[in-house]
């Protein structure tokens, strides 16, 4: 069926996949939050994003947004807490100070998904995607679902 053509009566239409999009407010939030990174970690995501974005496939499956870059030493002791004395899962082992995300600029940053419905996913088959092209875009990016043990697959870093 070609796009100029209307469907025949009785074929089975094709459910239409719709491309996340940030707002203007939230673009402005991403941008500030990438503006904490080091400048080879910045640069890093910003070739992975654009890659997943070039990609028609991935950037319908959902679009990178970084979820935290620097955080105070009060943000990361909140979720050190988490898992323990606060309800949730540990995701954290570092309490505050501790952290590469609380380093100024920080070399840490923490990716998500948001997803066309509006939600947002930690999809570990998603982040081991963008993994690759964070890894491809600059050799010294560490990614946290390559830790042994405790596996940290939003966490991304740059060291040195």
């Amino acid at each position: 069926m070609s796009p100029s053509k209307p469907a025949s009566a009785g074929a089975a239409l094709q459910p239409r996949r719709w491309v996340p999009v940030l707002t203007p407010a939230q673009l402005q939030r991403q941008a500030a939050r990438l503006h904490q990174a080091v400048p080879s970690l910045a640069a890093a995501y910003s070739d992975a994003l654009r890659r997943w974005m070039g990609d028609p496939v991935l950037r319908l499956v959902g679009l990178p947004i970084i979820t935290e870059c620097y955080r105070s030493p009060e943000r990361q002791d909140e979720l050190y807490e988490q898992g323990r004395s606060k309800p949730g899962p540990v995701v954290t082992y570092k309490r505050g100070g501790e952290s590469n995300h609380n380093k100024v600029p920080t070399p840490a940053l923490d990716v998500a998904f948001l997803l066309a419905d509006g939600s947002v996913s930690w999809s570990a088959l998603l982040l081991s995607k963008f993994a690759r092209l964070m890894k491809a875009a600059d050799a010294r990016v560490h990614w946290g679902g390559d830790w042994p043990g405790f596996k940290d697959r939003p966490h991304f870093e740059v060291l040195g």
